[in-house]
């Protein structure tokens, strides 16, 4: 046995529990371990503490984790009778699992693998005070609560996913990560490397891949970043990633490939595996620019959706794969190797005589097929080498090996999953609805991720255990800067990781332990999302005056605001009691915590109106008049001259079971009997686009394409019928439509079905 004294950090002892410290309170860990019984008392860290552990057991990384958290100290001559232990326990054969023991007299930590010993690890690490998480200094004591935890995690996949290819990250950014994903107890870490806008790893066979390839001229979502910067200064695009040449301003960097094998092992020393993607055949036009003939027509250009891809009917396109994951595969150890294999135009295949000769040599009916036969040739190659192939669900439209590892994206075919199950492939969920986290965050961001149903409802148990876990992917077109990806990141990441790790699931609970991880994701330098705020709409209106009279969600938040147009900053004057309103007004409102960090800025705009009088009308029946448009829109306003495909009558103003065309439109209309007069609130959450108007008022406009989105306004109403219009669209890729209400500053609340007529 050996043993190690450490000196630990001074400051004030924060320790993370849920409600007040108390002997029994339950700490505020994340995600919830299987078991935990807390228990009386506490275990001092003094400048003596040992940490005792076997050289056999392999707890080497463990070790070195404990240390960068506990600074060593002067070594003694044997160890104090308080210590901390890792043991060996080969009782715990979860991969991952672990057990803590902390008692007055010693933390004893045990787990079966140096893994689950990691995770034991980052457990204590949650324990400690935040002082941790900053620069180590000598201190006195800390202090951690006796108690009892087993654990072990539900899956075995619980990954994040980086786009680098159309925004670039910097390496620190990356270990800022991975470090945060390790502190939650995720293990992959999936880097989009290549795409159309971006060549981001060194090819040592193919240097013109980054040496063109990784530099771009701004594009369109460039564009937009920049416009976006002057309310958001998140949204400017890092001066780091910068250059000139030639005259031209452009944008960019890559990876070599020395960076990448360190990053490899900074993330192994903390048991996360670093999953590259190269996506071929489709997304490759920063490749087919440097090396034209890689594509069947020469060259590359974008079509109606995508860009061309690489010819899958020429040997030297083959070589060409091959020598590129040769060296990738020399980089990266991981057992997964992600091919990428989506959103491929097939167009220019289809066109090509070569293509035409491969296809009947090989008797492949479609372009599918050839897709498929791409596929499979790779991961025949992937196979020689030991590795395991990992592709985006459209792999499975041509027909699909037994051994290709599915990642499920498609949110709109909701069957794929379930027949890659059905077929003995293993299965990553990672569907754009509600795991693609550059979709925008909103209040119901957390509930909807950790209450994912990670294994299909229609698969049996014993297909189910094909879903080997859960992914949240963050594609970078417009995050331009580590501030807006941090942004997107957190909190939803501890959503997504409880919601992989642990077996028994409360999300009210959740809610409860998640402020104490915000003070930590601050100390750890990370740009979070603040909690929203609520008490408002973002259209209000009063008759004689509001009262805008904000619950803050987190006790230690300040809220400022301007009335002038510009954007609230530390500056600007404090919302400290209830705000009367009497006049129109726009008010600008932000949460900062103590060190300046800035929340979400709301714009709230303040109408003085009359009352709108009710009409009145003969017999009226239950429910609203709706019309069905089975077509592909970009906004509401697009069913205007169309003539509908469909009409019945909806009991409310929700999507009907039998709707489900890939597109579509939806108009409801009717009126809404509101019960007594009042200000009303209402709040549209829709994805894709939806419009409500009452009366001739339009009451909350959150039309166009976009992901889950709620947005909010106000009117005045007396009692009565008032007419009512609803128009939804869908544009693919699953849908949501939910419609609450509120009164005088209520609680939001769904609308009674007896509320709606026709």
């Amino acid at each position: 046995m050996r043993y190690i004294s450490r000196l630990v950090l001074t400051g004030m002892v924060l320790l993370l529990f849920v409600h007040v410290r108390s002997q029994t309170a339950a700490p505020a860990l994340i995600p919830y371990p299987a078991s935990v019984t807390p228990a009386k008392g506490e275990f001092i860290i003094t400048p003596g503490t040992g940490i005792v552990y076997d050289t056999k057991d392999g707890f080497d990384l463990s070790l070195a984790e404990l240390s960068r958290l506990i600074p060593s100290g002067k070594s003694l001559p044997r160890p104090s009778a308080k210590v901390i232990e890792l043991q060996k326990d080969a009782a715990i054969t979860s991969p991952e699992g672990y057990q803590v023991n902390i008692t007055e007299q010693k933390v004893l930590l045990k787990a079966g693998t140096p893994a689950g010993m990691f995770r034991a690890v980052q457990t204590i690490r949650q324990l400690m005070p935040l002082s941790i998480e900053k620069n180590p200094a000598t201190f006195q004591s800390m202090k951690l609560p006796a108690l009892t935890i087993i654990d072990e995690p539900t899956y075995a996949w619980r990954g994040i996913h980086l786009d680098v290819s159309r925004h670039f990250f910097a390496i620190s950014y990356l270990e800022k990560l991975i470090d945060a994903m390790a502190l939650y107890k995720l293990n992959k870490l999936h880097l989009h490397l290549t795409d159309d806008q971006g060549w981001r790893i060194e090819i040592k066979k193919y240097p013109q891949l980054t040496e063109q390839g990784a530099w771009r001229t701004f594009d369109k979502n460039d564009s937009f970043c920049i416009r976006q910067q002057k309310d958001n200064p998140d949204m400017a695009i890092e001066p780091k990633h910068i250059i000139q040449r030639n005259g031209k301003t452009l944008y960019g960097g890559f990876y070599t490939q020395q960076q990448m094998k360190d990053l490899v092992k900074f993330a192994a020393a903390r048991y996360i595996d670093i999953i590259p993607e190269v996506d071929m055949p489709g997304h490759m036009m920063a490749a087919i620019h440097a090396f034209p003939d890689l594509s069947c027509e020469g060259g590359s250009k974008w079509g109606e959706l995508f860009s061309t891809p690489i010819c899958p009917c020429k040997e030297s396109t083959f070589e060409f794969a091959q020598n590129v994951f040769t060296e990738i595969m020399e980089i990266f150890p991981s057992e997964y190797i992600h091919l990428g294999a989506d959103e491929v135009d097939r167009r220019s295949w289809e066109k090509s005589e070569l293509c035409k000769e491969l296809m009947q040599k090989e008797g492949l009916k479609n372009s599918a097929e050839l897709q498929s036969y791409f596929v499979k040739r790779m991961e025949q190659f992937f196979h020689s080498k030991g590795r395991k192939l990992i592709g985006w669900d459209e792999i499975l439209e041509g027909g699909i090996s037994a051994t290709a590892n599915v990642m499920y994206w498609r949110s709109w075919v909701p069957d794929a999953p379930v027949t890659a199950a059905r077929n003995g492939n293993n299965v990553i969920m990672s569907p754009g609805n509600p795991l693609y986290f550059d979709n925008l965050p909103d209040a119901h961001s957390l509930s909807n991720i950790y209450h994912f149903n990670v294994v299909p409802e229609k698969l049996s148990a014993k297909d189910a255990k094909f879903i080997i876990g859960a992914q949240a992917n963050l594609w970078t077109e417009r995050v331009p800067s580590e501030n807006r990806a941090d942004y997107l990141y957190f909190p939803r990441m501890l959503s997504l990781a409880e919601r992989v790790w642990s077996k028994e699931l409360d999300f009210a609970a959740f809610q409860q332990r998640l402020p104490a991880h915000y003070n930590r994701l601050e100390a750890m330098r990370i740009h979070y999302r603040l909690p929203d705020l609520g008490g408002f709409a973002e259209n209000n209106v009063f008759t004689d005056q509001a009262v805008l009279d904000i619950k803050k969600p987190m006790p230690n938040l300040v809220l400022r605001y301007t009335t002038n147009g510009t954007l609230p900053t530390v500056t600007s004057p404090v919302l400290g009691k209830p705000l009367t309103i009497k006049q129109p007004v726009t008010i600008k409102l932000a949460a900062f915590t103590a060190n300046g960090l800035r929340g979400d800025i709301y714009t709230l705009n303040y109408k003085k109106e009359k009352y709108l009088e009710p009409v009145t009308v003969g017999k009226t029946t239950n429910g609203l008049q709706a019309k069905l448009y089975k077509k592909y829109l970009l906004n509401t306003k697009g069913m205007k001259p169309l003539q509908p495909d469909s009409q019945f009558v909806a009991a409310n103003a929700a999507v009907p079971a039998g709707v489900g065309a890939p597109s579509f439109g939806l108009q409801y209309s009717g009126y809404i009997d509101i019960p007594e007069t009042g200000i009303y609130s209402f709040y549209l959450l829709v994805d894709d686009g939806g419009v409500l108007t009452i009366g001739d008022k339009e009451v909350v406009d959150n039309d166009g394409q976009h992901a889950p989105l709620e947005k909010s306004g106000q009117i005045a109403l007396k009692k009565g019928l008032h007419p009512f219009r609803l128009n939804f669209i869908e544009g693919g890729g699953g849908f949501t439509l939910q419609l609450k209400y509120s009164k005088s500053g209520g609680s939001p609340m769904s609308i009674p079905d007896s509320f709606f007529k026709h």
